[in-house]
């Protein structure tokens, strides 16, 4: 009996404390309207076919990867899933807005897209301009048009060589402007140089698109001082190198940030030990989403920053074996894993005062 009792206290008591976090944040919510943007690396979303130009040789089904229709339609599941899920712990309109690299070219996204409207009632209208990457992948948007309006895109190429005189040759720098819900903002979709030849001898190529991204900023607050920009993407970075840390000047702490100025919402998580990709047994944080000032410690009758979250859930994780509690890859070694992707998506929230 006495365990009977013990047990019943213990449910009581665990769902109690589960009801009690489960009111604080509904609690924001009723208070404030919420907004998630975020950003995943889609890790070579190749179609099957030949694009003139491009070095998609090794997705043909000829190729290395014997990339064949029925692996396409499997990764454009998977990624069409991925991402309907995006921002549905918080909210259930899902991700406003959704930056996107190593895609090979709109008609992928056209299909991903396709699949969320037609599976899981995602109504998302896709964004690609072709850059001039090596590989042929480029980044790409997706936002939903009854958040989000898009009034200007463009496409900033890096100009860039390495130590041996080579000129770089990368995915452009996508910048999307537009209305969340009638509030101007500024999306900067990145996706910056590898690291191919270790860190340090490819640090300048990163160096030189943390530049770029720094002069689209200024650029943008030269017509609008008090701009709220997103910066988001793979940066082949973490918080702390050179390129964020100096370069971008994307502060680890609030307070640190004044007006004009950078936060990285993302640093905080790598100091607990958590990243977006694993490499060699160790974390990354690549996929990072910096915020100006304005929208840190901007008016809450505005939009402004809530809180930012690495979205490494079980059905994107590895389950068994040495590789466990790591992305859950499409391809490992070659071999074909029915995964997502290499990377986790990242993601923040917005929030405003909701109109009594």
């Amino acid at each position: 009996m006495k365990k009977i009792v013990l047990v019943t206290l213990c449910v009581l008591f665990c769902s109690g404390a589960f009801a009690a976090k489960k009111t604080k944040a509904d609690k924001t919510t009723q208070s404030f309207a919420v907004n998630c943007i975020a950003f995943y690396n889609l890790e070579n979303l190749f179609d099957t076919i030949h694009d003139e130009g491009k070095n998609d040789y090794e997705y043909l089904p000829d190729g290395g990867m014997h990339w064949t229709g029925l692996k396409y339609r499997h990764k454009v599941h998977n990624m069409a899933y991925a991402l309907a899920q995006l921002g549905t712990d918080v909210t259930p309109r899902g991700a406003a807005c959704i930056g996107v690299a190593e895609v090979e070219n709109l008609g992928c996204l056209e299909d991903v897209a396709e699949e969320m409207k037609r599976e899981y009632g995602r109504n998302y209208v896709p964004i690609l301009l072709e850059g001039p990457d090596r590989r042929g992948v480029d980044v790409g948007f997706f936002y939903n048009p009854d958040l989000f309006q898009p009034v200007n895109v463009k496409g900033h190429e890096l100009k860039a060589h390495y130590a041996d005189g080579g000129v770089v040759k990368t995915r452009l720098q996508l910048l999307v402007s537009g209305y969340l819900e009638g509030e101007k903002v500024h999306i900067i979709v990145n996706h910056w140089p590898s690291r191919y030849g270790g860190e340090l001898a490819s640090r300048p190529t990163r160096d030189t698109a943390a530049m770029l991204c720094r002069q689209i900023c200024d650029s943008i607050y030269l017509k609008e001082p008090a701009a709220k920009i997103i910066i988001m993407g793979d940066l082949n970075d973490d918080p702390f190198n050179h390129s964020c840390a100096e370069v971008l000047n994307a502060k680890k702490d609030r307070e640190e940030v004044e007006p004009q100025g950078l936060y990285n919402t993302m640093w905080k998580f790598l100091d607990r030990g958590n990243g977006s990709l694993a490499y060699n047994g160790s974390w990354n944080l690549f996929d990072q989403i910096i915020i100006s000032e304005s929208l840190l410690n901007g008016d809450r009758k505005k939009w402004t920053y809530w809180k930012a979250q690495i979205f490494n859930k079980p059905f994107l994780t590895v389950q068994e074996g040495k590789d466990k509690g790591t992305p859950l890859r499409t391809h490992k070694a070659n071999v074909w894993q029915d995964g997502y992707a290499d990377h986790y998506p990242t993601m923040i929230y917005v929030i405003r005062e909701k109109k009594k």
